[in-house]
């Protein structure tokens, strides 16, 4: 059983390659957090176009809440691929969750 992983796309097209991509790399960080029960742990992905506008540039932003048993580790990230945003958010969230078990394993 791994962590639960909650989509929202408000203002992009959610594929299936695109939430099946998700889904592996935010639940690749299931074995960063095998000291947690995976019922106990809640991915929020938020995915979409930062400005409807600009056809170039950081337009598409990814944030994640990872809602952990005593708290919570967020990262976020814009890029003009989104796959590539969603890569980054990843890396920032490996370091995050090392910090966050570090304070708490204290």
């Amino acid at each position: 059983m791994a962590m639960k992983i909650n989509i929202q796309a408000p203002n992009l097209e959610l594929t299936p390659a695109l939430t099946e991509f998700i889904e592996q790399k935010i639940g690749g960080l299931d074995k960063f957090l095998k000291k947690f029960h995976p019922e106990d742990v809640l991915a929020r992905v938020d995915v979409g176009r930062s400005t409807r506008h600009h056809r170039h540039g950081n337009v598409y932003h990814v944030d994640v809440n990872l809602l952990l048993p005593g708290g919570t580790v967020r990262a976020a990230y814009d890029d003009e691929d989104v796959r590539k945003a969603i890569d980054a958010v990843k890396e920032k969230l490996q370091r995050e969750i090392k910090r966050f078990k570090e304070i708490h394993s204290r």
